[in-house]
Formats: C-alpha cells, structure tokens, sequence
C-alpha cells in the first residue's frame, strides 16, 4: 500500500500556505490499482502531458517519469516538449517554481502535493537577502568602499523564486550542484566577491575546490547583526557563505565514513557536495547526483562503494548496477528526504485524473513582478558552460 501521507510541521504551513487536502477516495488504493489509473490517464492526455522526476523520488513515482535527473538536467527538459499544456513536476516546490519560469505561456506546471517543500530554501526570506545586501553596501563590501558593486550574488536552485529573481536583478546567476564551478567562475569574472546562498556547504565545498582557501570566506548568519560579521571579515571575504544548509546532508559524517573502510576494506565512497567540508575531505569523490550515478556506473566490475546522498537514488543505483557493481547508503539507516516523499502515486494519480476531467489542482505560478529577473537568472545558468 502507499497511502501514506506525512503531516505537514507548523514551519512548513507557514512557508507554503494551505492546501487542498487528498480527496478521500485516493486513500486506501492498492499499488497495482493506482499504476494502472495513472498509466490510463497518461495515455488519455497523451503528448499534451509531461511528467518530469527528481532522483531522490520514491520508485513508486519515478517511474512514471518522461524524464528524470537533477534540478539542472530537468530544467534544461522543458524546452523540449513545448507541444505538453501540462508539467507535472515531481519534485519539490522550488523545482516547480522554475519550470513555471521556463515554461511557455500556455504551460501550466503541477506540483502533486503542496506540502513537497525544502527546508533549504525556506532559510534564506527576501526581507533577509534585503537586509544583507544594504548591510553589505553599508560595511563597504566592494572595491574602493562602492559597496555592491563588487559583490555578485549566486544563489542555488534550492531558492524560492523570490530570491532567484533579487540575485537576477542584481547581476547574478543560479546554479545548481552540477554547474556551481561555473558559476562561481563566470561570478569571479564579473565580481572581485561571491554571495552564495542559501547552502553554505555546496559553496564552500566547491570554492574550495576551485583553489580559494577557507581563510578566504565567511559565514553570513541572517539572524545576527551585519550577518554576525565586521567590516574587516567582509573586506577580506572572496566568498560570503549563507548560514543555511541541507537537512539530509548534513546527516552524513567523518565518522561513518571511518566505519564503512573498516568494514569493507577497499570500498570507494563517493558524496554529495552539499554534505559538511571534512565530509567531502575524507571522501575519495564527490558531486552532483548526476556525476555520482554517471562515476559509479562507469567505475570497474566488482567496485564496492558507499554513496553520501539521498536513499532513493543510492538504492535504485544499487538495484540497476549489481551484482556486476556493490553500491550501499554511506549513512546505514539510509537518508530520506522527507519533504520530496510527500510526493505520493496517490497524488499524482489525483492531479493526473483532474486533467482528463479537465480540473487543475495544484498548479505553481511565479507572480508576474518575479517572473523577468528569475528568468534572467536561470537563462544565465543555463548558458553557462
């Protein structure tokens, strides 16, 4: 059965508001009985449809997908179906905030349950990106005490559209795990400093990487005072880290790496760049879920490795490479992803249903006022190399 749906916290209901409930009658509905309706109505809605899935969806959902990946590589799937009237995104709110950006006009993008939010995102408000950006200018954050002017704002995908479209009006990009090198140096060819949010973990790993030392950022906390920094920190700053980070991410530790060498002597662990800085350091790889599945598939027969993200995918990457490859969750109780499994088959049966009944529940639409900059934002993400 795969009824479940989990409760939404009171922090949650604040930041995504209310939502219709799932009608009762699509409760209770046995896995073959709902495979079978949702595979009817895709059929019924035919080229008209499109259903895009993040990796970290539960099997039950994923596997109703036209396309599946990243945030990067389904962003870049929208512009190829523009006969489909109807996105169905399976994934978390943000993701289906973009893909209303990217969409044609007569596109209507469909998050099936409202409650799939990211706990990420919701740590960077734009009253707070307000605040910081004037607190920055105030404390001479670019060259020759201009303040702004040498600061290029970078923001992850896992932003809201209202901080997309401040970083877009402010000259600066998204990006998403995939291409933040990029970013970071596409920003350092138009700015002498980098504010990256909301993920202070993702853009440390990979400045890092890029050659800046860690002596060379900061951490921005939006609850303290001029970010809990002084003027002196901010002037010496290349990279101004977001205080914000991933729930599930940050589950995974030095730790459990130490343990799974010991245990299986030889093993390769590969994480995510989202997971803590002394992570990354004692893992002998990391990267986007992309370059994890694309590295592990194309690894030796007979590797062994312990992978640092989300349980779906390291479990699904176990199922389709073994028993030629051992791939195992490097946390051992496997790290969910509670808000991307609110997602159900039970609702994208019910948004799916509606469409052929010529309903639209749950449709995501970015206000007009953000639309042009979130644009401009991910257009240039899209375009960098």
């Amino acid at each position: 059965m795969s009824s479940v749906i989990p409760l939404l916290t009171e922090f949650e209901k604040e930041r995504i508001g209310e939502r219709q409930p799932l009608p009762e009658r699509y409760l209770g509905l046995t896995d073959a009985v709902m495979d079978a309706r949702i595979a009817a109505a895709r059929a019924t809605l035919g080229s008209r449809l499109v259903i895009l899935g993040h990796h970290y969806q539960r099997d039950e959902v994923i596997k109703f997908a036209d396309y599946t990946g990243d945030s990067f590589r389904l962003a870049s799937q929208i512009a190829r179906r523009p006969e489909a009237d109807y996105i169905v995104f399976c994934g978390v709110h943000f993701m289906a905030e973009s893909a209303d950006v990217l969409a044609a006009p007569h596109q209507q993008v469909i998050l099936p349950d409202l409650a799939a939010g990211c706990s990420m995102a919701d740590m960077a408000a734009p009253d707070q990106l307000d605040v910081c950006w004037e607190e920055l200018a105030q404390m001479g954050g670019g060259p020759e005490g201009s303040g702004r002017a040498g600061i290029v704002p970078v923001t992850y995908i896992n932003s809201a559209a209202s901080i997309k479209a401040f970083v877009g009006e402010h000259g600066g990009t998204v990006c998403t795990s995939s291409n933040t090198a990029a970013a970071l140096r596409w920003a350092f060819g138009r700015g002498d400093k980098v504010l990256f949010l909301p993920d202070q973990h993702l853009g440390r790993n990979t400045a890092y990487r890029i050659g800046i030392p860690l002596s060379d950022m900061v951490v921005w906390d939006p609850d303290e005072i001029c970010g809990g920094l002084d003027p002196d920190q901010v002037a010496r700053a290349r990279v101004i880290l977001w205080k914000g980070h991933c729930s599930v991410h940050t589950r995974f530790t030095v730790q459990q790496i130490a343990a799974v060498r010991r245990q299986h002597p030889g093993i390769r662990v590969i994480v995510h760049p989202e997971v803590p800085w002394d992570v990354v350091q004692a893992a002998d790889d990391s990267g986007s879920t992309e370059h994890i599945i694309r590295t592990v598939s194309n690894s030796p027969e007979g590797s062994v490795w312990a992978v640092g993200t989300e349980v779906h995918l390291v479990n699904r990457l176990a199922a389709a490479l073994a028993p030629r490859r051992t791939v195992i969750s490097l946390d051992r109780f496997g790290c969910l992803c509670s808000t991307m499994f609110r997602v159900s088959p039970n609702h994208l049966l019910w948004v799916l249903e509606g469409l052929v009944e010529g309903r639209v529940h749950n449709r995501i639409v970015v206000p007009d006022e953000q639309k042009h900059w979130t644009k401009v934002a991910l257009d240039r993400m899209l375009s960098i190399q």
